[in-house]
């Protein structure tokens, strides 16, 4: 096995290209698995690995061989979603990986209000069980909503609609994210992390009102809020004509936040990547790019 090589999967997305840039700047080996490998960021130390998918188990299990750990972005929303996160586990564990981080969800539980968060209380659930069956070390970093989520949920008529009630959630910016897996994955002693969650947030809560306001202040256009009830949510996301499940994890996104669930704030981005997390305010000064187009909607 080639010490420290580290599987990465999502390297195209978000999160996962800003994680390779970190593990690349680190002078750690990487190998990137990914559909597309012309989509594949060009790093150096960083092999490429193609899958069709986590359900492609012959070509995610050769992927994997020879990796010491794995960074596994939880899969698309679909109602197969645990079974595709149960495939690449499955995989991982056949390849002789010897440790998985796991991208999860802030509360993830068997009855959480999320609907998907129930998706990732499972995959945590077989995550763990594989891991105890074959000596292999796990941890899920449970991720609050994303800052740039709350940019693309504006209508076009600046208006943020949800059945939040007047909840507060401490959104987190993908930057952070990647700095505590990259902490996570680099770590020497991989031990420390080893049957643990870490809740990743942002550092204060806000109340929907109070996202809006910032959007507003950063942008120039008057953002509002719009507490819904929950029909009116799926009366007016039924113009989408989206799957159901993918309409209540839309719907119950919001009302998680109503339940209070995700009003957590966790110290974790500070512990791992040693400066405070960046606030909604501060990301969207950092990040005009991510927002200029509300302007023109």
């Amino acid at each position: 096995m080639t010490p420290h090589l580290i599987a990465l999967t999502g390297a195209t997305g978000a999160l996962g290209g800003r994680l390779a840039l970190r593990l690349a700047a680190e002078g750690a080996p990487q190998r990137l698995i990914v559909r597309d490998p012309s989509r594949a960021p060009r790093l150096p130390g960083a092999q490429v690995a193609v899958a069709d998918g986590y359900a492609d188990t012959a070509a995610m299990t050769a992927a994997l061989r020879g990796v010491s750990a794995m960074f596994l972005v939880s899969g698309r929303e679909a109602p197969d979603r645990v079974m595709q996160h149960v495939a690449a586990i499955d995989a991982a564990v056949a390849a002789g990986v010897g440790q998985v981080v796991y991208l999860s969800f802030l509360g993830a539980a068997p009855a959480c209000t999320f609907t998907l968060g129930r998706d990732h209380w499972m995959t945590e659930q077989y995550l763990g069980r594989r891991a105890a069956e074959n000596g292999m070390r796990w941890t899920a970093l449970r991720s609050s909503l994303y800052h740039q989520g709350w940019v693309r949920w504006v209508g076009a008529d600046g208006v943020l609609r949800g059945p939040a009630g007047t909840g507060r959630v401490a959104s987190v910016g993908h930057d952070d994210l990647a700095d505590v897996a990259t902490a996570v994955l680099l770590d020497g002693h991989p031990e420390h992390h080893d049957r643990t969650t870490y809740d990743v947030t942002g550092p204060a809560l806000l109340d929907l009102d109070e996202v809006a306001a910032e959007l507003s202040a950063a942008t120039g256009r008057s953002v509002t809020y719009h507490p819904e009830t929950v029909d009116e949510a799926y009366e007016s996301r039924a113009r989408f004509h989206a799957p159901r499940f993918e309409v209540d994890g839309w719907v119950t996104s919001y009302t998680a936040i109503a339940s209070g669930e995700l009003a957590v704030v966790s110290d974790t981005v500070e512990r791992f990547a040693g400066r405070p997390a960046q606030t909604f305010h501060d990301w969207l000064a950092a990040n005009p790019q991510e927002w200029q187009g509300l302007r023109a909607r």
